[in-house]
């Protein structure tokens, strides 16, 4: 080969190979991609009410209520016609509770689709859902615990969603639900969220702006290695349970680490741990101090006593949406971007 070829070959070399890098190098801080937000309520508009998980018995007078205030806010509601079908464990057959999402998506009139309960149920039908109406036509997901693995899939197809109460949140007695009914509405309407979280020693300080992601940690974890599982990166991610053993939330932690959940994370939201199950034998340290171990390999802030969860006091969140997240010793604040 002449001194010329080689020279030729050379700089190619150079050229392709700079090319590439300046590629990976702009890949590895891309921010996370932006989502759809569908467009917030108005007065007039119409949500479709569905039980995607367990079985509603007896809860026809929460569903009612649920339905006369969406009233009261000027909406109009239509309740999916197998929200009350009873297959076992679940609100009907998976069949009957994938018709009524599925209609519910490609429904032209609706704006928002409110799960009446949780439960356990959503991931059975997840892989019938077809999402071709729902990206020609963008509309809210609204719902916590089981249905966030419908928020993981919602927001795998470009979607922000609601993460509020549910129909069943609606009991006889609404004493302690005044903020998790305003706050529902805000998010529906598209008014500003902001909140004042109490203070907490455990608290890892920082700031820091990204989407916020997340739901039930039981669900995040069943999700891992599906399709369905969320990609946290330069994300808060946002977590909350219920009826756990404490060393099951290690479990489920150490799962989400191993899975490389946590590498490129900005920082957590814990929510409320309702009605921890006692082992018999003792984990040893606190709830709040268990999840500090299991991410003590990372400098991401946490912040605890978020409202949010299987608490009457279920503060509303847009999941998907930018917000700032301040976390300190006394308080945290976490703001919405809207």
């Amino acid at each position: 080969m002449s001194k010329i070829s080689l020279l030729i070959v050379l700089c190619c070399s150079v050229l392709f190979f700079g090319t590439d890098t300046a590629k990976q190098v702009e890949s590895s801080t891309q921010k996370p991609q932006k989502l759809i937000q569908p467009p917030y309520l108005k007065a007039g508009d119409t949500v479709a009410i569905v039980a995607p998980s367990g079985i509603l018995k007896n809860r026809q007078a929460e569903v009612q209520r649920a339905v006369k205030l969406l009233e009261s806010w000027g909406l109009h509601a239509l309740v999916g016609k197998h929200v009350f079908s009873q297959d076992n464990h679940f609100a009907g057959t998976d069949l009957e509770r994938c018709e009524d999402f599925q209609k519910a998506m490609d429904n032209p009139t609706v704006s928002a689709i409110w799960a009446a309960r949780g439960g356990y149920g959503t991931v059975r039908i997840l892989d019938k859902l077809d999402y071709t109406q729902l990206k020609k036509d963008p509309k809210w997901l609204i719902g916590y615990s089981d249905i966030t693995a419908l928020h993981n899939d919602f927001h795998n197809e470009g979607f922000e969603t609601i993460h509020a109460m549910m129909c069943t949140s609606l009991t006889a007695d609404e004493a302690g639900l005044d903020q998790t009914i305003a706050t529902f509405k805000k998010a529906l309407f598209g008014e500003s969220l902001s909140y004042t979280l109490e203070g907490s020693n455990y608290n890892k300080i920082g700031k820091v702006n990204a989407p916020i992601v997340g739901g039930n940690l039981t669900m995040l974890h069943t999700m891992l290695g599906s399709k369905s599982s969320i990609d946290t990166s330069g994300k808060i991610l946002f977590i909350e349970e219920i009826g756990e053993y404490k060393y099951h939330v290690d479990r489920m932690l150490q799962s989400l680490k191993r899975a490389g959940y946590f590498d490129n994370c900005a920082g957590v939201l814990v929510g409320d741990m309702t009605k921890m199950r006692k082992n018999t034998t003792v984990w040893g340290s606190s709830i709040e101090q268990l999840i500090l171990d299991a991410l003590s390999d990372y400098d991401f802030p946490i912040a605890f006593n978020m409202p949010a969860g299987h608490e009457d006091d279920n503060r509303a969140m847009i999941l998907g949406q930018d917000v700032e997240l301040v976390v300190g010793k006394d308080q945290s604040t976490l703001q919405f971007s809207k």
